[in-house]
């Protein structure tokens, strides 16, 4: 079973290597263990439902509370605190898209506020129903789920929207292909998800980001049905399927998508290449993607990063061992860790990988290791985040942000939104430990995603507090430094102040206006992208 107030699945654990919980202990200070609200508490404290009794609605306090926030912190010191906020007066689990029209039309009959749930995962405030008087339902995708359409030929796939990413690959995969959309959140995160936020998987580089490969779909609006073809180009004026993408539940509910699929590859390999220092490491990925090397995947870490992900890894003789040789060979305390993704048929594999090794070298890149540290990153790529609850109970909040911007302007900002971080909490008395890697990249620039962490107070407000200004400081940083204030996360409520700096007062207006035609009343999740 999912957990209530975390991450992923109750039955696995990742814990924090003792090595690395001495490294947090020097760089942040000594933390405190907060002890959760308990379930039964919260459940018990629950508000009761201002909705009718529906039969497509649930209005057990438990699934109400389960659907009631997402994967941000502000999300996290709530459930954990066991002060949740508002909760959904309903949760409602369709099965067709029949069924999503008849809650379009129950919302509007007793003036709900109606919010799309995908997998919940978000990490902005997707999910979060807002206060007020209206009654909120809450509307789960998660029985819209089966794959409805397979054209070999054209390699196309039509899903509901409520496909998770584990079950839509299984599916994909039975017929001998694959999507090849992996965001970090690919076990629980859906579909749906992807488009309604312009999602960005591991492995972008090579597959692209999921607005290449949504094709078309279906979109349930309270003004009506929207259809979106699956043309391989059109010129037909402007495109439809912008205005869903990224829409994040404004415009209505998406039922189904259909989404370019490739076979799946004959072979996949990732490797591990340590430069001397971020300024070499940030010279060879641009060579690379500027040369069109066919990788399907770049990450590049700063040497704090790299230096965290090998304490955070565990096996402590063997990283020492490791260090020792790559100080040998010229990669020392200032080393940054390389990851390279090659996927596709033998040949470009090999090629690509020959290819990329003799970039990397060329800017005195060192291989030691590497085959190993990129098995070991493939094995453990989507269990990572389930280190926040360990994270958590060892008294540390853990939280990211990401960015994107060209790469005459990537030197500043890494600088800048590392430094409004570490000198957020100064004067409180606190320490951040902040890190970041590059995790996507284009010929004109790339995205950074920047981790940081800091101490739990014993009171969640004050938690909250620190967390506000930490947002609020790398906020700024990033508007003032040229950076998008989302490249892969979307805007929900976190982001939603910041985004009037990049989309201008007219640019704002023209998304008010769509939401107003697809949405007359006002009844689609209320508060999120402006």
């Amino acid at each position: 079973m999912r957990r209530w107030n975390g991450w992923g699945d109750e039955a696995v654990e990742y814990p924090v290597p003792p090595a690395a919980a001495r490294f947090l202990e020097q760089r942040i200070g000594t933390a405190r263990r907060i002890l959760p609200a308990r379930l039964a508490d919260v459940i018990a404290a629950a508000a009761p439902s201002r909705l009718p009794r529906h039969a497509l609605v649930d209005r057990e306090p438990e699934t109400r509370l389960r659907h009631a926030r997402g994967q941000s912190l502000p999300d996290w010191i709530a459930m954990r605190s066991g002060r949740p906020g508002v909760i959904p007066d309903g949760v409602a689990h369709p099965t067709t898209r029949e069924d999503v029209r008849a809650l379009l039309g129950l919302a509007s009959q007793v003036g709900a506020r109606l919010i799309p749930y995908g997998g919940g995962t978000s990490v902005v405030g997707h999910v979060n129903p807002p206060g007020g008087d209206a009654p909120v339902l809450t509307v789960s995708m998660a029985r819209i789920n089966g794959l409805l359409h397979f054209d070999e030929i054209s390699q196309l796939a039509t899903f509901g929207a409520g496909a998770a990413g584990p079950d839509l690959e299984a599916q994909l995969r039975a017929r001998g292909f694959t999507l090849g959309h992996f965001p970090q959140s690919f076990e629980f995160s859906t579909v749906g998800g992807w488009v309604a936020t312009r999602s960005s998987g591991q492995q972008s580089l090579g597959y692209g980001r999921i607005e290449r490969l949504f094709a078309g779909g279906r979109v349930e609006a309270p003004a009506g049905t929207l259809e979106l073809p699956a043309f391989p180009a059109s010129a037909a004026g402007p495109d439809l399927r912008e205005i869903i993408l990224g829409s994040e539940g404004r415009l209505g509910i998406i039922t189904e998508a259909t989404v370019r699929i490739a076979p799946l590859p004959e072979r996949e390999r990732f490797y591990a290449v340590f430069l001397p220092t971020f300024d070499d490491g940030v010279a060879t990925v641009r060579e690379l993607v500027q040369a069109r090397v066919p990788l399907s995947m770049l990450r590049l870490s700063t040497a704090v990063e790299t230096e965290t992900t090998l304490r955070l890894a565990g096996h402590e003789r063997l990283i020492q061992a490791l260090e020792r040789v790559l100080a040998m060979r010229g990669a020392g305390p200032e080393k940054c860790m390389l990851l390279l993704g090659f996927t596709g048929r033998k040949s470009l594999v090999t090629a690509a990988r020959k290819d990329a090794i003799a970039i990397a070298a060329a800017h005195r890149g060192v291989r030691a290791g590497g085959a190993v540290v990129g098995k070991q990153w493939q094995r453990s790529r989507f269990r990572v985040p389930y280190l926040r609850n360990a994270l958590w109970e060892a008294g540390y909040a853990v939280d990211t942000l990401e960015t994107a911007t060209r790469w005459s302007q990537l030197p500043k900002l890494v600088l800048a939104v590392e430094s409004a971080l570490e000198n957020a909490l100064a004067e409180r008395g606190e320490r951040v430990h902040v890190f970041t890697h590059l995790s996507h990249f284009y010929p004109d620039g790339a995205s950074l995603y920047t981790t940081y962490l800091f101490r739990l107070a014993a009171d969640p407000d004050e938690t909250l507090h620190h967390w506000q200004a930490l947002k609020a400081a790398a906020s700024r940083a990033i508007v003032a430094h040229g950076g998008t204030i989302s490249h892969h996360h979307g805007v929900g409520t976190d982001n939603a102040p910041y985004l009037a700096a990049e989309k201008g007062e007219l640019g704002l207006q023209v998304l008010r206006d769509l939401c107003a035609r697809f949405d007359p009343g006002g009844l689609m999740n209320p508060g999120k992208l402006v």
